[in-house]
């Protein structure tokens, strides 16, 4: 079970990027009426970008 827990704590920025700050950004833009580029639907821009940070706060090991 600790090592469960260990391994998933390892991953946690990339987790919360993905399951908090994608739908944040997706409500954001909802609210202000902002349209994502390329087409994209809100979730799937707000999943680009929070997850891109996740894992690039998984790898680094920092948020900035």
């Amino acid at each position: 079970m600790q090592i469960a827990l260990q391994k998933m704590f390892l991953v946690m920025p990339f987790l919360f990027g993905i399951g908090f700050i994608a739908p944040l950004i997706a409500q954001t833009m909802a609210y202000w009426g902002w349209e994502p580029p390329l087409a994209m639907s809100r979730i799937g821009f707000g999943l680009l970008i929070g997850g891109g940070w996740g894992l690039y706060a998984t790898i680094r090991g920092r948020w900035v």
